[in-house]
């Protein structure tokens, strides 16, 4: 029986950049950036990174790690999101999702760092293989490693019941 050799993809040929600039309905009560709103845009990016990566748009969510603000957004600036994929198994990956606001002086500020667990599904809505991640730079190589330490903390919190 010949055996099938698995599509192996790079972590370029799904990088994802979207940019919004924040308007009013974009903001909470205190005048920045709505978590919610990020949220979503950071699930839009990892929906879209992994859609790129698998050839497919059927994929789903199955986990997102850290939403903490560590610069605040207001009305007006722009927040750039740059989504990667970081470390691929057989039928999820790990995107990598970094959140920047762009300030008047041209400068990028880290909002946010997170990271979503997405799964390509079947028309059935059951889990599917999905193209192999080949790391070519030390970056991503580090970036893999550290995705590899965060599998294995997902998956003891999972074992401990969490």
């Amino acid at each position: 029986m010949e055996e099938k050799k698995r599509v192996m993809k790079t972590v370029d040929d799904s990088r994802t950049e979207q940019v919004h600039l924040i308007m009013h309905q974009h903001l909470n009560a205190g005048g920045r950036l709505f978590g919610g709103m990020l949220m979503q845009w950071v699930d839009e990016v990892s929906g879209v990174v992994a859609m790129r990566h698998c050839g497919t748009y059927r994929v789903t969510t199955a986990a997102v790690d850290n939403l903490q603000f560590k610069e605040p957004v207001y009305e007006g600036e722009i927040l750039v999101m740059i989504g990667y994929v970081t470390y691929v198994g057989n039928t999820s990956m790990e995107v990598e999702i970094d959140s920047y606001v762009e300030r008047s002086d041209g400068m990028r500020y880290m909002v946010n760092r997170a990271f979503s667990v997405m799964v390509a599904v079947n028309e059935k809505e059951r889990p599917t293989p999905i193209p192999g991640l080949l790391i070519r730079t030390e970056a991503e190589k580090g970036r893999h490693e550290a995705a590899l330490l965060r599998r294995e903390m997902r998956k003891e919190r999972r074992d401990a019941g969490f």
